[in-house]
């Protein structure tokens, strides 16, 4: 649904992107990640039509943003980070000049008008002023403004800023729920959000993707797909179990933490990778009885800062930037 290759703009001698490639699929919901500065407000306003490019080709369900521009857009439905909503109008009747300005034709305007309501919970509040609204439900006005011509691609800046955190569940629980028709690109800097709601990840630092994945993918390709150590309970002698497990492939270390019971507590800590298992199948090989296997994932928000914070170490070739 969205192609992009080799797209670059600058500022004057600054770079806000260089030679963008990537692809997302119809139905995916994928999360655009990066510091301030990166480039991703850059980005989707060039998606989006809004900004010209330097360089590069852009295609939206088939149609090039730059010489099929009304044609592309009117695929687009855009959230910006900061909604302009018209606060003297009511919701009802903002949403039907907004449906007729994105050229949905007159004898369905008040059709889109009430599924757009409906999809985002505003019905209740159809005929109340905006600027009586809630930010919450100013966000949702706004994105119920996006929907209401029904365009295939959703890209969402920000869509959950300065919301409360069951706000922010809602818009979660909306987005997520709206995969089944729209496929949808956006950028927050609420990783933790990022993660639950999206199928696939693009992390763009300095004007370029430097990676890209699901969450899992890229735990694995950092090479640090758990945070911590491991903890295990199971039933075994303490200090054979011990011995047993250090000498296994990916553990560094073996520390027993005492018993609980009859149950044997051990801390265990990775060397590389993940090792969980090769130490459930070495405890079914000595038949021993296993009550807890457990470990923490590394959060998407210790990977990007992996890659991106100001001590990275860590550089990842976008190797399917197109997957």
């Amino acid at each position: 649904m969205i192609v992009v290759n080799g797209l670059t703009k600058s500022y004057g001698s600054t770079d806000a992107i260089r030679d963008l490639s990537f692809s997302v699929k119809k139905g995916e919901i994928v999360g655009f990640l990066g510091p301030n500065g990166a480039g991703k407000s850059t980005t989707m306003r060039i998606l989006c039509g809004y900004l010209p490019a330097d360089a590069g080709e852009v295609r939206i369900a088939g149609f090039d943003i730059f010489s099929q521009s009304i044609k592309a857009r009117s695929r687009i439905g855009y959230l910006p980070e900061n909604v302009p909503l018209y606060t003297e109008m009511r919701v009802g009747e903002y949403l039907s000049y907004r449906a007729s300005l994105k050229g949905v034709r007159p004898r369905r305007i008040a059709e889109k008008v009430e599924d757009a309501l409906e999809l985002c919970n505003l019905r209740h509040v159809g005929r109340q002023l905006i600027g009586t609204l809630s930010k919450g439900y100013r966000q949702r006005v706004g994105l119920a403004d996006a929907l209401v011509n029904e365009p295939d691609i959703l890209i969402l800046d920000e869509p959950t800023i300065g919301l409360d955190p069951n706000q922010i569940r809602d818009i979660r629980n909306l987005i997520k729920s709206l995969a089944t028709r729209h496929t949808i690109l956006l950028s927050s800097h609420i990783l933790s959000e990022v993660e639950m709601t999206c199928s696939r990840v693009m992390i763009l630092n300095k004007g370029r993707i430097v990676a890209t994945g699901t969450p899992a993918e890229l735990r694995e390709r950092t090479g640090f797909p758990l945070s911590g150590a491991i903890h295990l309970e199971l039933l075994a002698p303490e200090s054979a179990a011990a011995q047993i497990l250090s000498q296994l492939p990916g553990i560094a270390s073996v520390c027993a933490l005492g018993k609980n019971g009859d149950w044997t507590n051990l801390e265990i800590t990775p060397a590389s990778g993940d090792p969980r298992v090769v130490i459930f199948e070495e405890i079914v090989r000595q038949g021993w009885k296993l009550r807890e296997l457990s470990a923490r994932e590394t959060s998407l928000e210790e990977v990007f800062t992996s890659l991106v914070g100001p001590s990275a170490k860590i550089s990842l070739a976008p190797a399917s930037l197109t997957k």
